[in-house]
């Protein structure tokens, strides 16, 4: 449980229920309890007996002074005053522990509450020879109905893999791994080279003004340049009048010429922008692909055959269309589910998927390389607020799937549990049996059984929904 820092306040002489044992990185400051969605929050008030109070007291204090090693003092003989006063906040914690639980938990029973998250204890009073009294609030899982699910309509896509499609994707591999070589001959630039060329462009102004030197922009703009740099001729990816310019020249030629460019253009400080460019052809190169037999396949992976490496290839693509555009249907599915199902979303669950959203970004930076004193000035009040719409969604999502997976019966069963745990050692590196044993206890087993049943409802709901 957490007492708020509300209660700290009222009670300036007592201690926090949490210890600070733990280092910090940074200045640390007291941070409120984490909000609670108020239309599902609940709140009781229970209280303990001076009484009881008074015998936990006692019984903290005495096994203290069993304990307790202060100079001075034989081992079991320090007074009870001094106990009292040097370990305060030790006493205090432990007596709070044994006597918080068993009446909170009378208190939920006794009223039919469930509480989904952490209690947070307010206006706590907690002092010897007088009854213990404070308030819990927490939150309580929102009731809705789901009736109306099975007349969602998910429209199945079209996942067969076309020739195109495979033919693109094994060019994609054979150009991975082709060669750049000189052509030496003399001659001039056809479909299939690579002209190797220099260039410089100057973005034109709307804006222009005639001077003893001619035509010049009335802004200026930084010059776009490049040197080195390979254009296939004739490729897919190359603009038209690129094609046009250097088809048919011969290394050594300057050009000039202009490009206007779409106004969809991917680089943005290009799109719709008309460039003039000079131009210099210095080389002209061809690629060279390699054989598709079998010494290649081998090199590819443990193929016997180059017909084998199609095969999988094909198999391999095939699957990744497959579950892109399958995934793609299912997010449109639970975007339905989202829109039709209106319910106050419990804020413990909100803040705990943000948290778990943030995580995984910063992991995804230190891979790339960012430093620990580079991500601690990072703005986290705002990137935790550019998390909180997909994080609603997103804990939306899982309450509406274990409602489902309710009517629909869905499980998990042991062997689906054990397979996942595997995949999971396997790509963590740690030894199967440990992974488990740390995740049954933090209770990581019920988490990744909760997930695997949510994954496996969006497949059934998916298989029943479209058509």
């Amino acid at each position: 449980m957490t007492e708020t820092n509300e209660t700290a306040e009222q009670q300036p002489e007592t201690a926090h229920t949490h210890n600070h044992d733990h280092e910090h990185d940074h200045e640390h400051e007291h941070q409120p309890a984490p909000s609670l969605n108020p239309e599902l929050t609940r709140e009781i008030e229970v209280e303990v007996g001076a009484d009881e109070v008074s015998k936990a007291f006692k019984t903290v204090v005495k096994r203290y002074q069993k304990l307790a090693r202060i100079p001075g003092f034989r081992a079991g003989k320090v007074p009870e005053a001094l106990i009292r006063s040097k370990f305060a906040k030790e006493v205090r914690q432990e007596v709070l522990e044994s006597l918080v639980a068993a009446p909170f938990r009378k208190a939920i029973d006794d009223q039919k509450l469930r509480p989904i998250s952490e209690p947070q204890l307010l206006d706590m009073q907690l002092f010897d020879g007088q009854p213990l009294k404070f308030k819990a609030a927490f939150e309580v899982a929102p009731e809705f109905d789901i009736a109306g699910y099975e007349s969602v309509h998910v429209a199945k896509p079209e996942v067969a893999l076309t020739t195109e499609e495979f033919d693109a994707e094994l060019a994609r591999v054979l150009d991975g791994h082709a060669t750049v070589e000189p052509v030496d001959e003399d001659r001039a630039l056809v479909d299939g080279d690579w002209a190797e060329i220099q260039f410089r462009g100057e973005v034109k102004d709307l804006a222009q003004t005639v001077t003893e030197e001619g035509v010049t922009n009335a802004s200026q703009s930084e010059p776009i340049t490049g040197d080195d740099v390979l254009i296939e001729i004739g490729g897919k990816n190359t603009l038209a009048a690129f094609n046009e310019a250097l088809r048919g020249t011969k290394a050594g030629q300057e050009l000039k010429f202009e490009v206007d460019y779409p106004s969809d253009f991917g680089e943005a400080r290009l799109a719709g922008q008309t460039v003039s460019y000079d131009v210099t052809v210095k080389s002209i190169k061809r690629k060279t692909y390699p054989e598709k037999d079998a010494e290649f396949a081998k090199q590819l992976g443990n193929y016997e055959s180059w017909d084998e490496f199609e095969n999988k290839l094909r198999e391999h693509t095939a699957d990744r269309k497959k579950d892109a555009l399958e995934n793609g249907a299912k997010d449109k599915m639970l975007e339905e589910l989202i829109g039709r199902y209106h319910f106050p979303v419990p804020e413990s669950f909100v803040q705990q998927q943000i948290d778990a959203r943030l995580d995984r970004g910063l992991r995804a930076l230190a891979q790339q390389g960012m430093k620990a004193e580079d991500m601690r000035k990072l703005d986290f009040g705002r990137l935790r607020a550019a998390q909180r719409d997909q994080a609603v969604n997103e804990v939306k999502v899982s309450m509406i799937l274990d409602k489902i997976a309710e009517a629909e019966g869905v499980v998990v069963s042991d062997e689906d549990l054990d397979r996942e745990l595997l995949m999971i050692s396997i790509q963590s590196r740690e030894p199967l049996e440990t992974l488990r044993e740390r995740l049954a206890k933090d209770g990581g087993l019920d988490r990744i059984r909760e997930q695997m049943r949510r994954e496996k409802t969006g497949s059934v709901l998916y298989e029943k929904l479209s058509s």
